[in-house]
């Protein structure tokens, strides 16, 4: 049963943010919100251990659509880093304030980037293109993310000292076309680069808070150097280009790893 404790503990983890939220903020809907991304991520997991092939994209479409198109389309709330910047501004801890605070600044200390393996709504749709492993070296142009971030920050802000009025009707189409904007992009770096992630790795703003805190992160891939026969297979299949042989923290694009544990599903010795 100690292979159950992962999808047991991360649904813990969420019932418990769920149970928080709910009682300290007095709103029934936190306590469905998490609860649902909790049992998503929780049943991807579960799936996986069991060989189901398509686990972590059952995990990827339950979370991410329902961000996409209920919190985001229906309820009308800018899940985006610019609804981050709008609610923070406004001093309304909820929404997308709540969302960051969980899952993109305290959550990568304990799962790290799995946002970008399993809920990630952007991530959802490029991981149904062709190029699932990269088929070319990375580039070095990852400090493209540190424009788009303050970009972000500086759209927002203009909004509040220029005083907008109806900002909350802007950020809604703000939300809208971010969104295309980021497909499009997506899509397109996809095919420029042979690579399905490449706009996680070089232009998604999100990454400036998920990269740092997930050096520390509890939950990582490890290697048991007595197994392993060095045979590269985990490297081959790795989206992100990770060396998870490498046990120390600062491993090859250690920040990088999104759970997808393609490495652990593919290692002929069960050295992961």
């Amino acid at each position: 049963m100690k292979k159950y404790f992962l999808p047991a503990g991360m649904l813990v983890i969420f019932e418990t943010v769920a149970i928080t939220l709910w009682l300290t903020q007095n709103n029934v809907f936190y306590l469905f919100n998490f609860s649902y991304i909790g049992i998503s991520v929780s049943l991807g997991i579960f799936l996986f251990i069991r060989n189901y092939g398509y686990a972590r994209r059952v995990a990827q479409l339950l979370v991410g659509l329902y961000m996409l198109i209920y919190l985001g389309l229906i309820c009308k709330e800018n899940m985006q880093i610019e609804g981050f910047w709008y609610y923070l501004f406004t001093g309304t801890f909820e929404a997308a304030t709540i969302h960051y605070a969980v899952a993109k600044i305290a959550g990568p200390f304990f799962f790290g980037r799995g946002w970008c393996g399993y809920a990630c709504w952007t991530a959802m749709v490029l991981d149904f293109l062709p190029y699932k492993v990269p088929k070319t070296p990375g580039k070095k142009i990852g400090w493209i993310r540190y424009i788009t971030f303050a970009a972000s920050l500086v759209f927002v802000s203009a909004l509040f000292l220029a005083h907008v009025a109806n900002i909350e009707s802007i950020m809604f189409w703000a939300f809208i076309a971010g969104n295309i904007v980021y497909y499009g992009v997506g899509i397109i770096l996809a095919f420029a680069f042979k690579d399905n992630r490449a706009f996680c790795k070089y232009i998604c703003p999100i990454t400036v808070f998920l990269k740092p805190a997930s050096y520390f992160a509890l939950l990582r891939i490890k290697c048991d150097k007595d197994k392993c026969i060095s045979c590269g297979k985990c490297k081959k299949v790795c989206p992100m280009e990770v060396d998870v042989t490498d046990p120390s923290r600062k491993r090859k694009n250690g920040t990088e790893c999104i759970l997808c544990f393609e490495c652990v599903k593919n290692c002929p010795k069960d050295a992961l």
